[in-house]
């Protein structure tokens, strides 16, 4: 009775144990000789998942994933290794080595919706890669006109394909993991945005969702119609100032320091038209990448060059907190930020700064 009583407050472990989610491939390779090693690996980190080796054509593989994943077969040395999307299934596998590239792989979902992307948008990325290098190496022409137009079209047709994926598979990990790869295609934020939307939730919380979250919400920092990303930093004096504390202003967020040259000579442009237009609604938010133990040079750059705006830094050089949260790797830099905060203008030198702020606010 007590071995029974035993078994029974156990069974809910075993239980647990047989749902342990895990993976099984089981393969078979003709024309390759036993001992021949194959080796699973994760795409992305490049981790080892499985290894096994072939007996009398056959080999099985082990592991655990906690979401579908596009993974690579190695094959002993054959220089291609083969993609498989692997989740926790039982997977099968079958290849011949007489003919390279062709593989049967089954019982992974995730694997034939990313055989069905790949088997047409691939051609359609080639022929586009093809004709891209062409058009570099023909002369302004007719013919060349022709490419071009070409090109266009096709581009299209690549953007249609990833639609294709996004309006049939929303539910599939593979149609985010398109959406990643494919970005570089057509950089686009708010492209990628709308088509991220049209995602299942599970997919958006999978870890290629998240990513393509982070992608378009880096995408928006500083990005001309973005309201731009709140901050605080200390003044001068010490006095905590931030961006937000300027909203109903029109307001040029500059990025200079002491140290630079351009950004000195450039200053100038700036006094000019915070002069002209600080009447009218505008002001000027200073930040500087001076660098550590350095405030007393900063001071005196902004008194010599007669800065009389904010001025804010936390005086870490490139490491400056506002610029990198702003992606901030040259200077001088600035935004132009409309009453709501909102990014309407950017790098705005020279004749282009009064240019912005007279069609805004008027020049008499």
């Amino acid at each position: 009775m007590k071995k029974m009583i035993f078994l029974f407050l156990l069974a809910p472990l075993f239980s647990l144990a047989q749902k342990d989610p895990s993976f099984t491939i089981n393969g078979k390779l003709a024309g390759y000789p036993d001992g021949t090693t194959v080796r699973l690996v994760r795409n992305g980190d490049n981790s080892d998942l499985a290894a096994g080796v072939l007996n009398q054509t056959a080999f099985q593989l082990k592991g655990t994933v906690t979401e579908p994943v596009l993974c690579f077969l190695f094959i002993g040395t054959e220089p291609k290794p083969v993609e498989i999307y692997v989740e926790n299934k039982s997977i099968s596998f079958s290849g011949d080595k007489s003919k390279p590239g062709e593989y049967k792989i089954e019982g992974s979902a995730s694997h034939k919706d990313f055989d069905v992307f790949v088997k047409e948008f691939i051609p359609l990325a080639q022929q586009l890669s093809s004709l891209a290098s062409i058009i570099n190496n023909t002369m302004p022409g007719p013919d060349r006109d022709s490419m071009l137009s070409t090109h266009k079209k096709m581009e299209m047709a690549v953007q249609q394909s990833i639609d294709k994926i996004v309006q049939e598979k929303p539910q599939s990990l593979v149609t985010a993991f398109v959406l990643s790869a494919t970005y570089g295609f057509k950089e686009d934020p708010q492209q990628l945005e709308e088509r991220y939307k049209k995602l299942d939730p599970s997919v958006k919380e999978s870890e290629a969702g998240k990513q393509i979250a982070t992608t378009i919400a880096d995408s928006k920092i500083g990005a001309i119609g973005s309201l731009a990303t709140d901050f605080t930093q200390a003044d001068t004096s010490g006095t905590p100032v931030a961006l937000s504390s300027f909203r109903g202003k029109y307001v040029l967020v500059d990025f200079w320091a002491s140290w630079c040259g351009p950004c000195r000579q450039e200053n100038p442009n700036v006094v000019e038209n915070f002069k002209k237009f600080s009447p009218k609604n505008f002001t000027v938010l200073g930040i500087s990448l001076d660098r550590p133990g350095q405030k007393e040079r900063w001071i005196e750059a902004i008194h010599e060059d007669n800065l009389t705006w904010t001025h804010v830094s936390d005086l870490q050089f490139w490491n400056n907190a506002v610029a990198r949260l702003y992606r901030i790797q040259s200077i001088p830099q600035n935004y132009l930020l409309d009453p709501e905060g909102k990014i309407i203008a950017k790098n705005l030198r020279g004749p282009a700064l009064e240019a912005k702020l007279c069609e805004l606010l008027g020049c008499n």
